[in-house]
């Protein structure tokens, strides 16, 4: 049972790499696959890639509680568990432009994606130097957002493949909330990264 966390854990890495390779083949990515799939083949990749994109978000939450609840935490899941969600983040924003163009979400993807690289520059520095970055709430907190906001985007990219309402009235509101979303897990991704600079330059001088 104490291996249970790490094997959550290492299935989020397999399970995103499915969903990036899902929506990169429903984007016409995949040389000599894509060719050959029909529309209805391509909604139900789309289908498929969001739904594996909540099984691996939700492996996100389990895995560290059960590690604290059997007493299960190990180095390998702590150097595992922060890989997985940075693939799971990257490889869904990377599928989410390779859909269609769609501008509204560049600014705020690049902004998560420089932050995700530049966080982990700063944590490979810091072990180094034996200095260690804690997770502090509003990191916790910021991971939830950009896991419902780039689901919510990834539904609104692949609206057609659920069969949801098309009309104005509907379709306008939600891209307007989704979109928002998304900035707004901009932006607290930006302010954690600046939180996570200030302690390391505290730390190093």
């Amino acid at each position: 049972m104490k291996n249970l966390p790490n094997i959550l854990t290492a299935s989020r890495l397999v399970v995103a790499l499915f969903m990036f390779v899902a929506l990169a083949a429903a984007a016409g990515a995949l040389p000599y696959l894509s060719e050959r799939l029909t529309l209805e083949d391509q909604l139900r990749l789309e289908r498929w890639a969001f739904w594996a994109f909540v099984i691996a978000a939700l492996t996100d939450f389990f895995d560290g509680w059960l590690a604290r609840k059997l007493d299960a935490v190990t180095v390998w899941g702590a150097i595992l568990d922060p890989i997985g969600d940075k693939i799971l983040v990257c490889g869904a924003l990377l599928g989410l432009m390779a859909l269609g163009p769609n501008p509204m979400i560049v600014l705020p993807a690049g902004l998560i994606l420089f932050r995700e690289f530049a966080v982990s520059a700063l944590r490979e520095v810091g072990a180094g130097k034996g200095i260690k970055l804690p997770v502090t709430v509003l990191a916790k907190w910021k991971t939830t957002l950009q896991l419902v906001a780039i689901g919510a985007e990834m539904v609104l990219a692949s609206w057609g493949a659920f069969g949801l309402p098309d009309t104005p009235d509907v379709v306008g509101p939600a891209t307007l909330a989704i979109h928002g979303l998304l900035w707004l897990a901009a932006i607290i991704t930006l302010i954690t990264g600046a939180q996570y600079w200030e302690a390391a330059r505290k730390a190093l001088t």
